[in-house]
């Protein structure tokens, strides 16, 4: 008997692979029915996409809020940085408290003044260009926070989307299981079958039960998690069609991966230009700032009045400047080796991300193709052959737990391609304009 199935299995195999493209769109269909937490009312309303998904996360998600007043932030950094130094208000009173004619304050000399502290070596322009270089970190900064939370919205949305098939998958598989018990109860009764039969047919119709139990709580805990992520709840039924989206097979060699324009290496070359803007900075603080202003005199013996022009100057003795401009340039060092690492990872990481999704997909598509559709296949001929007394209960069984267990791999390796081109995509995210376009 065994070895009559195996011919029909190799059989059915070998016819389904012509019928595979058709029964491959099939098959997501059938997949595509509404999870048990969904209401049925629900079911009338639009899909409720990725996009929209994504878009309502990045309203809600912390990370945006904290990029943002990162950017915030950064940009009155840069006005600050622009402002000039303020003046100083100056009093001085001379010859009081002496002796003689300079007891008490009849000889008293008072002066007040304004000192105007004048910039010199373009030091508000280097501060300028420091903190613009802070705010374009700070806007990639918020570019990248806006990747992740795409990426990370995207693997939720697809684990509720296989979470809702893997349900409707083991539903099917319930119902069917609670038929193969009917039929073992009416071949029992008619004495074609012994109740041994009937038994290992109620465990099996026991386990698909508990095992659609299981997989609800796990397709309204996915469906959770999203809403916990974007923030809102989900108003209509999920794209269930997303998980089918392949790519068409890439025959040929595939371009080598280019780490130029990435968030990543653009986040290293912002990092560069801070260290560049601070070196400048450095250099220009060597030059010592003046300040002038003038003054009135009053003398307390003759109740005169006369101006005073003072200016001071300092002398760079202890701190000429030198340390920082080390400190400076060895920083700027570091960003540049940074910048090379990064590119180098980069490459690396999209050149792992490529292989991996182009891995998946070829997965995606001999699961939910080929073989999905032979196990299909298997399946109803064991069902028909098992009706009409030509096969046995376990050949049955075995042909249904491998329909399960295939269904289940396609849904996986569906939901593993969709990951797998999110990350390629966090990857390959290039950056935004700088001029804000």
């Amino acid at each position: 008997m065994k070895k009559m199935i195996a011919a029909v299995l190799a059989a059915a195999s070998c016819a389904s692979i012509a019928q595979a493209p058709a029964q491959a769109q099939q098959a997501p269909e059938q997949a595509a029915t509404p999870s048990v937490a969904t209401p049925t009312s629900v079911q009338l309303l639009p899909a409720f996409t990725l996009d929209q998904a994504v878009l309502a996360a990045g309203g809600a998600a912390p990370s945006n809020a904290a990029a943002a007043a990162s950017v915030e932030a950064a940009r009155a950094g840069r006005s600050v940085a622009g402002l000039r130094p303020n003046p100083t208000f100056q009093g001085q009173v001379e010859n009081v408290a002496g002796t003689g004619a300079y007891r008490g304050l009849r000889s008293a000399e008072t002066t007040v003044g304004v000192a105007f502290p004048i910039e010199l070596g373009g030091k508000r322009s280097a501060r300028v260009a420091v903190a613009s270089a802070q705010v374009s970190r700070a806007e990639l900064q918020a570019a990248i926070a806006a990747a992740d939370i795409r990426v990370q919205v995207t693997q939720l949305y697809v684990e509720a989307v296989a979470a809702e098939r893997r349900f409707t998958t083991a539903r099917d598989q319930a119902r069917i299981a609670a038929e193969v018990l009917r039929g073992a109860g009416v071949r029992v009764q008619a004495g074609r079958a012994s109740p041994l039969e009937q038994q290992r047919a109620n465990v099996a119709r026991i386990n698909a039960d508990a095992n659609v139990e299981r997989l609800t709580r796990l397709a309204e805990a996915a469906r959770t998690n999203l809403v916990r992520r974007i923030g809102r709840p989900i108003d209509g039924p999920l794209d269930t069609g997303l998980l089918d989206r392949l790519p068409a097979p890439i025959f040929g060699p595939v371009a080598p991966p280019i780490a130029q324009g990435t968030l990543a290496l653009a986040a290293a070359d912002a990092d560069l230009a801070i260290a560049d803007a601070g070196i400048r900075l450095a250099r220009a603080n060597r030059i010592p700032d003046i300040s002038v202003g003038p003054a009135l005199r009053r003398l307390e013996a003759t109740n005169d009045t006369a101006a005073v022009f003072a200016i001071s100057i300092p002398i760079p003795v202890f701190n000429n400047g030198r340390s920082a401009i080390a400190q400076a340039t060895a920083e700027r060092t570091r960003a540049e080796a940074v910048r090379r690492v990064t590119a180098l990872d980069v490459e690396q990481a999209i050149t792992e991300a490529e292989a991996e999704a182009a891995n998946a997909a070829t997965s995606a598509r001999a699961a939910a193709g080929p073989a999905l559709a032979s196990a299909q296949e298997a399946a109803r001929i064991a069902r028909i052959g098992y009706r009409e007394g030509k096969f046995g209960q376990l050949d049955l069984l075995d042909a249904e737990r491998t329909l399960a267990e295939t269904r289940v791999a396609a849904i996986d390796a569906l939901a593993s391609y969709q990951n797998a081109r999110a990350r390629l995509e966090r990857l390959t995210a290039p950056a935004p304009d700088q001029q804000g376009n």
